[in-house]
């Protein structure tokens, strides 16, 4: 059923380094909900495998020294969604990782894994590059912190070199401190299924709440990897709180995805959900933050 050559249990994320090292051609398995599907398509036949799903040190989300949110890349989605802080500071990410699959998948499914398989459609990427994560690396020269938006190289890859584990997703506190924001996805079922295309926004009120100070908005399946769309943020930055300023920035993400056909929606179809899940985005996000739109 499964055509594993070798599996091989870190005991910590040094050990996982060595041992990827030791065996150059090994693949990481932290939950398996992706990589054991794989396995048995045929598609990873023959491998070998460093599990790392032991290390309980990258498990649980906490506050750095900085009141960054840490998030363990072995963190499941539920445990996610239950975090306190989470709940808290970022619930729009708990809802996000609510929508992966069923609650079996939801249950072994790591964030981690979820990043660092390289599609466009996983429904935590989008919100995660919509607040501004920082994606941790731990490997033989040592850590690296780099913004999630470099991390996704193209469709399926992402930016871990040899021998090199993700160990956390980070994000700032500048990032969240102040954000309201919300997730859309939309798809052909409402679970169990993939994302024909995902929108997250978050936005940033003044103190009266009549003006949006920022404004983030990051898609899924609008391209190759998950992607900002820096035009609309631009609009929208410093506008009045307003339908016209809503709309100038839902119109404007055309500028910046870069849809395409295939089975599961035509072009001209994903383009017209994504502006209108900008501006349901945005409106929610405002609606969040204490605002009122009038018009």
């Amino acid at each position: 059923m499964y055509d594993i050559k070798a599996l091989y249990e870190a005991e910590s994320v040094q050990d996982a380094i060595r041992l990827l090292q030791e065996h150059p051609k090994a693949q990481i398995i932290a939950g398996g909900s992706d990589v054991l599907v794989q396995i048995r398509e045929g598609r990873r036949a023959g491998a070998e495998l460093v599990s790392i799903f032991s290390i309980d040190a990258l498990r649980g989300v906490s506050y750095d020294e900085n009141e960054a949110i840490r998030i363990g890349s072995l963190t499941s989605f539920s445990h996610i969604a239950a975090s306190p802080i989470i709940r808290e500071k970022i619930p729009v990410l708990g809802e996000a990782v609510s929508l992966v699959g069923g609650p079996q998948i939801r249950n072994i499914g790591t964030i981690g894994g979820n990043t660092c398989n390289g599609v466009t459609s996983a429904d935590s990427a989008s919100t995660l590059m919509a607040w501004d994560a920082v994606v941790e690396l731990h490997g033989p020269e040592g850590v690296r912190r780099l913004p999630i938006q470099d991390f996704y190289i193209k469709a399926g890859v992402v930016d871990l070199r040899p021998a090199e584990l993700q160990t956390a997703i980070i994000i700032p506190k500048a990032a969240y401190e102040g954000y309201f924001g919300r997730y859309i996805k939309y798809a052909m079922r409402e679970a169990m299924d993939i994302a024909n295309l995902g929108c997250s926004v978050n936005a940033k009120l003044s103190g009266d709440k009549k003006t949006i100070e920022d404004a983030r908005v990051a898609y899924g399946v609008a391209g190759p990897v998950p992607m900002r769309a820096p035009s609309a943020e631009a609009i929208a930055r410093g506008r009045a709180v307003c339908r016209e300023t809503v709309d100038a920035f839902a119109r404007a993400v055309l500028d910046d995805i870069h849809p395409r056909d295939s089975w599961r929606a035509a072009k001209a179809f994903r383009e017209h959900i994504a502006v209108e899940l900008a501006k349901r985005a945005l409106t929610e996000s405002i609606e969040r933050a204490g605002g009122v739109i009038d018009g």
